[in-house]
């Protein structure tokens, strides 16, 4: 990877829901800079977030998604699928950074990278990179959630991103899991059970 200068956030969307992949992304900033209106993307609306992706593709020096699929989430763990989404993401940007950030307090192992790593517990909240990534995974993921509610459209996922809503829980009693559900979660696992039975 080529060596930049600036501090690339790392950042993850989609750990909580019971199905569809979870997505990462790394965006670089110079020192110091920081995009107006970029803070915690979870306090943001859809349509400001879709409006500051645009801005932090635009105004970062790198950016790069990566993604790790319901069946790597169930064959790993979400952990470590979360980790490799992000390792996929720094890649993606085909630069290295001076520095790396992540929030939380693991990081990937990087093979290639040989700038300084940082685990920020809070991040989202310290580090203007680290909030400006999360803005991206959401966008992104969201956008796949809603292709997915077009395949399965009796389980919602337009409405609440796959997260274990009261609805989607009983849909997913009544219906039991399609193919993007993680079976490895528990809410999915006694659903398949029930509608086994």
């Amino acid at each position: 990877m080529a060596l930049i200068q600036g501090i690339g956030g790392v950042d993850e969307a989609g750990r909580g829901p019971l199905a569809g992949p979870v997505v990462a992304a790394a965006v670089v900033l110079g020192p110091g800079q920081h995009i107006p209106g970029v803070r915690d993307s979870k306090r943001l609306s859809p349509r400001r977030r879709e409006e500051l992706a645009v801005v932090i593709r635009r105004e970062s020096i790198a950016w790069g998604l990566g993604r790790a699929e319901v069946a790597e989430i169930d064959e790993l763990n979400i952990l470590q699928a979360t980790l490799m989404a992000m390792r996929r993401a720094v890649e993606a940007m085909g630069y290295s950074p001076q520095s790396l950030r992540f929030d939380g307090n693991v990081a990937p192992q990087i093979p290639g990278f040989a700038g300084e790593m940082e685990t920020l517990i809070g991040g989202d909240g310290r580090c203007s990179a680290i909030a400006a990534a999360p803005i991206l995974a959401k966008v992104t993921r969201d956008a796949e959630m809603i292709r997915l509610d077009r395949m399965y459209p009796e389980y919602g996922f337009a409405r609440h991103k796959g997260y274990p809503t009261r609805d989607h829980r009983r849909v997913l009693g009544a219906l039991g899991p399609c193919p993007v559900h993680r079976r490895s979660y528990r809410p999915v696992r006694l659903a398949l059970r029930l509608t086994e039975d």
